[in-house]
């Protein structure tokens, strides 16, 4: 059986596009991934380096999550306090191997199938598998450009 191209595919820029900001985050010292960095920010997320790894490993659970719905795999819920850049480091590694093992599940399907799945999201936006993954992607992406200022700043 043929293993599905466009989902290895997306699984591999996913792993990529996380390249960048775990170099990053193991050259941050842990009292620079906790300092508050926007006072002016009203998204708790936003706050520090540690707030937003906690929200990039928290989202990308939930953007596996809504996927495994279509194998029925349990929701599974990113609730762990991030404490240090190495640990960011980890927990990244953990979510993409998480994402990756499940996307296992899926391979086997053909692109016609998986175009017609459709996925409601919390923030109220219906995305089909490919958008999902791509908005994961970016979303990582975003943040380390986010980081990448805090620390230019």
């Amino acid at each position: 059986m043929t293993e599905n191209g466009m989902v290895k595919a997306l699984m591999e820029e996913y792993f990529r596009s996380a390249i960048d900001l775990k170099e990053i985050l193991s050259t941050v010292s842990d009292v620079e991934f906790q300092k508050n960095r926007d006072e002016k920010t009203e998204n708790p997320e936003c706050k520090s380096i540690q707030t937003i790894v906690s929200h990039v490993v928290g989202s990308g659970y939930t953007y596996i999550n809504y996927i495994n719905t279509i194998s029925k795999i349990e929701w599974r819920e990113y609730n762990n306090v991030i404490e240090s850049s190495s640990m960011g480091i980890s927990e990244i590694d953990k979510m993409l191997n998480y994402t990756q093992s499940s996307l296992k599940h899926i391979l086997h399907f053909e692109n016609k199938e998986i175009e017609t799945w459709k996925f409601e999201s919390r923030w109220d936006v219906i995305y089909d598998f490919e958008q999902l993954m791509e908005h994961a992607i970016v979303h990582i992406l975003r943040h380390r450009r986010q980081i990448e200022n805090f620390l230019q700043a």
